[in-house]
C-alpha cells in the first residue's frame, strides 16, 4: 500500500509538472517530470535518517534525509497536512520494519 502526495501547482517549479512524493511500505519515492524526462529518487525506509518539515504561511517544504550517504529528497509546495501525513507514514513504516527485524 502506498500514498501519493502532489505539490501545489501554485508554487515555484511546480506549475507545469508538480513534484510527486510516494510513500510506500518499503520506500519513499520522489518523482519530478520535465518536458522530456522524469527524474526519480528513492530512499528505503530503513535508510531514512530524518524528516524535516518547514511550514510557511500556505505551503510546506519537506526534507527527507538519508543515513546511507545519498542525496536528501527535497520537495516544496505541499499542503501542511500532506507534509505531516508523509512524516507520519515514514515513521510508522520505520516502526514496522524495526519490529519485523526484532521478531
Amino acid at each position: 500500500m502506498s500514498e501519493v502526495f502532489k505539490a501545489s501547482r501554485l508554487t515555484k517549479d511546480n506549475r507545469l509538472f508538480p513534484t510527486v512524493i510516494e510513500v510506500s511500505d518499503q520506500a519513499v519515492l520522489r518523482r519530478k517530470r520535465s518536458w522530456f524526462t522524469v527524474n526519480e529518487m528513492s530512499i528505503h525506509l530503513s535508510k531514512v535518517a530524518s524528516v524535516r518539515i518547514d511550514t510557511g504561511l500556505f505551503f510546506a517544504d519537506v526534507l527527507i534525509e538519508s543515513s546511507g550517504g545519498s542525496d536528501a529528497i527535497k520537495s516544496h509546495g505541499h499542503s501542511k497536512g500532506d507534509a505531516r501525513r508523509m512524516k507520519e507514514l515514514i515513521e510508522q513504516g520505520q516502526g514496522r520494519l524495526a519490529s519485523q527485524t526484532k521478531g
